[in-house]
């Protein structure tokens, strides 16, 4: 839905003015602090003692970004690796806009000068001594994401691994037990549990105030059809080229395009649904609850790439091997669900994501019988009521404030007559700041925090909100479906894919079934 600036205003105003009235003291405390709402939002102190010693494992474009957004009074970055020099040399110069500054914009130019800098992962951990190296964070294309990993525990390290956790599952669950193994922690960057804007909406969702939910719609649509744009095709550095000629094959590329454009390949990546849908679909299992789902099925194809006669040439020869466009449909349990008395409490959740066009970029919108949610490109929250009998108007053009329910039930939504919102709405926006973080430094923070107090707990009880079990539940998710749209069939999840002690996978079970 494209809403008028003023309706995006309103629904801004709205979930501003629904935040300060369900969580005051909190936000008033909140916006008492100095620095960056992390600690103080999430619960955990200040970091005390020295920051915690880290190595950057892959620096390319999300490695980049971690950089950018890493506490330096948390964690103290002393070397870098990445088999592409001109990665390593972003690294350091930053990539020319606010989101990759690099690591002298960031940090000076004394200290940037100190941290070591290797040309791949091994050389890396065997310094770790000589490093005083305590902790890695891993970006890298995402079928390293498991090996390198698995080098970092076997060394002791602890470690933070971008997102999709694995490949596949099996991966997953010998991340998970030598982890606990070797008593290290392993978190996994799905951001949006450290996202404050996202907890502040999780929260008015748990009080209610969307009433029952039935549906949420998640999509992220880009348009990549114009002649030699594409955000995921990319050309081969001469650098990285003449570096790697001889190396690429022994890091388990079979060739530099491979290395380089590796998301367009079912060997390296795992296409829309483990680069994009797996953070959708991980904020929508947050505001259900984080349950497992039910059951997934949809379409997947090559729609675009690759098809004669449609887009400019270089579309018509492009060879990548992943969908282009995917459309799932996921089956969630609901609060009273039971397979034997309840069956038909389930939530339905919808993603798509497409490269042909951008009209609605990226978000969710969870939809309850008494207002609707609406997530925008992670930055935005815009919450509007239902019309109803008793509170009358609602929609994109009405105001709104919370209520007590007069069953005694918790708060609702009203509606009433008005041009401005609250004072209660502006405080709870300057709360918030102007720039809300995606979580990036929250998540980098945490796991600093939970190094030096030794917390193993899990996420409820002040430990990494996104573990390697909580992350192995979106890699399942993301890589069933992509199992659904291959097949063409409805695959129902077990709960021992979920638990991390039992070998069952879903790769397993489909690749002996229909082999």
């Amino acid at each position: 839905m494209n809403l008028t600036p003023e309706q995006e205003q309103i629904g801004k105003d709205n979930f501003n003015e629904a935040v300060s009235l369900t969580r005051r003291d909190f936000i008033t405390a909140a916006a008492a602090t100095t620095t960056g709402l992390g600690a103080a939002y999430f619960g955990y102190e200040k970091l005390k003692g020295k920051p915690v010693k880290v190595g950057f494992i892959g620096t390319g474009d999300e490695g980049s970004v971690l950089i950018t957004q890493h506490p330096p009074e948390y964690m103290e970055i002393v070397a870098i690796a990445d088999l592409r020099p001109s990665n390593r040399k972003k690294a350091i110069h930053g990539h020319g806009n606010e989101h990759r500054v690099g690591l002298i914009n960031k940090l000076g130019q004394e200290k940037a000068s100190q941290i070591q800098q290797f040309e791949d992962h091994k050389q890396l951990i065997a310094a770790k001594d000589q490093l005083g190296l305590e902790a890695v964070v891993i970006a890298v294309p995402l079928s390293q994401h498991a090996p390198i990993a698995m080098a970092a525990l076997d060394a002791g390290l602890h470690v933070l691994s971008e997102k999709l956790m694995a490949h596949n599952i099996t991966e997953c669950k010998d991340l998970i037990k030598k982890a606990d193994e070797k008593k290290l922690l392993l978190a996994v960057g799905h951001q949006r549990h450290y996202s404050v804007l996202y907890d502040n909406a999780n929260q008015l969702v748990k009080t209610g105030l969307l009433g029952d939910i039935r549906h949420i719609r998640a999509q992220w649509h880009r348009n990549n059809s114009f002649p030699g744009r594409d955000s995921w095709r990319k050309k081969v550095p001469k650098e990285d080229a003449q570096a790697l000629a001889d190396k690429v094959k022994e890091f388990g590329y079979d060739d530099m395009d491979e290395l380089v454009n590796w998301r367009l390949y079912n060997k390296t990546g795992g296409g829309l649904m483990a680069e994009l849908g797996s953070h959708q679909l991980d904020a929508c299992s947050i505001f259900l609850g984080k349950v497992h789902p039910l059951a997934v099925q949809g379409y997947g194809g090559k729609n675009f790439y690759g098809v004669e006669g449609i887009g400019s040439k270089d579309k018509q020869e492009d060879d990548r091997e992943i969908d282009d466009h995917v459309y799932v449909t996921f089956e969630f349990p609901g609060p009273n669900y039971d397979a034997e008395t309840n069956p038909r409490d389930v939530c339905i959740v919808t993603y798509s994501s497409i490269n042909t066009n951008r009209w609605e970029p990226y978000g969710e919108t969870v939809l309850g019988s008494r207002g609707t949610l609406i997530m925008k490109t992670e930055k935005e929250a815009l919450l509007f009521k239902e019309s109803s009998p008793s509170t009358g108007g609602g929609g994109p053009d009405q105001r709104l404030w919370v209520i007590n329910s007069n069953d005694g039930s918790g708060p609702v939504l009203d509606a009433y007559e008005t041009t401005a919102p609250s004072a209660g709405a502006s405080d709870t926006s300057q709360a918030m700041g102007d720039k809300i973080s995606r979580g990036y430094t929250e998540e980098m923070e945490h796991f600093c925090h939970c190094i030096r107090t030794n917390n193993f707990k899990g996420p409820f009880e002040g430990g990494l909100k996104c573990n390697g079990t909580v992350a192995m539940a979106d890699a399942i998710m993301a890589l069933t479906s992509n199992l659904a749209m291959k097949h063409k069939i409805r695959i129902e999840f077990k709960p021992e894919w979920f638990d991390p002690n039992d070998p069952a996978t879903p790769e397993a079970e489909f690749s002996d079934k229909l082999a």
